[in-house]
């Protein structure tokens, strides 16, 4: 029923393929999705995607997987997602938490979503791995479940 999403991007890894939902008219990403290699089942990707998503996560305005508008627990920043860091606030959080954690690596363009930036982190200019920035406190999650980095493809209009 959501007649205003397309797929922005699709990734391949070693344990899944991941892909960016994206509002065509606002530009934002909506969701984040896994695709089960074996199976080719669609799920909502976990951590940032269903807890930090002010729309479309669990307790988004659009209900995520909450059941419908409003959600049970209502919307993060009043389900506006709106975030008080800049893309380039959160990078440097994303280079702060690449530098103690995975030296070398360096964070690519912010992927902006309701409440959160979405990042590919690069070691040598190519991408390794993912990590999300909270858009209001800065917390750092760390996309573990991919496996290795395999292929990339965009949509560009």
């Amino acid at each position: 029923g959501y007649t205003d999403l397309e797929v922005a991007e699709v990734m391949e890894f070693e344990d899944n393929y991941y892909a960016i939902v994206a509002e065509k008219e606002a530009g934002i990403g909506a969701m984040e999705v896994l695709i089960d290699k074996q199976t080719g089942r669609i799920g909502q990707e976990p951590g940032p995607n269903m807890m930090w998503n002010a729309k479309y996560g669990m307790m988004g305005e659009e209900g995520g997987m909450m059941g419908g508008r409003g959600g049970m627990m209502g919307g993060y920043a009043n389900g506006t997602g709106e975030m008080t860091l800049s893309p380039d606030e959160a990078m440097a959080a994303a280079q702060v938490w690449l530098d103690e954690n995975l030296p070398g690596r360096t964070p690519g363009d912010a992927d902006p979503f309701y409440g959160y930036f979405t990042f590919h982190f690069l070691k040598d200019g190519q991408v390794e791995g993912m990590l999300s920035v909270h858009g209001s406190t800065g917390a750092v999650w760390y996309h573990s479940w991919h496996g290795a980095f395999i292929g990339m493809t965009e949509e560009h209009d």
